[in-house]
C-alpha cells in the first residue's frame, strides 16, 4: 500500500487507480485493526491525509471520465505516517514514463 500524494493531475491511469484501490486496502486494514506499522516506517502512509487524498483522487477519477462508485467515509484514521511527496516524484519518475509525461509534480 503507497499513498503517493502527489498531484493526481500528472499521474498515469495505472498509478491513480493503483493508489485509489490501496487507500480502499489500507482503510479495510486499520477498520480490521491489522498493522500498518510497515508502512508508517517506510514513509508510504499518512493516516491523517485519507480522506482528503480519497476526495482528490476521485475527482481526477471523475474529470477523466472514469466511473467511481466506492467511498470513504470521513472518520478518524489517526495521525501516523508521512510521505515525502519529493520522493514520490522521483519515484514515479523512474518507475513510470506515462507520469513522467504527465509531469507529475506536487501542486
Amino acid at each position: 500500500m503507497r499513498m503517493w500524494m502527489v498531484n493526481p493531475t500528472g499521474m498515469c491511469r495505472n498509478h491513480l487507480m493503483g493508489e485509489h484501490v490501496e487507500l480502499h486496502m489500507l482503510v479495510g486494514c486499520l477498520t480490521k485493526g491489522k498493522s500498518i506499522q510497515g508502512y508508517i516506517d517506510r514513509g508510504l502512509i499518512d493516516t491523517s491525509s485519507i480522506y482528503s487524498r480519497h476526495k482528490e483522487l476521485t475527482t481526477e477519477i471523475e474529470r477523466r471520465g472514469y466511473n467511481h462508485k466506492s467511498i470513504i467515509e470521513d472518520n478518524d484514521f489517526g495521525n501516523v505516517g508521512h510521505v515525502d511527496i519529493d520522493k514520490s516524484i522521483t519515484d514515479l519518475h523512474s518507475r513510470c514514463k506515462d507520469c513522467g509525461e504527465l509531469g507529475v509534480d506536487n501542486n
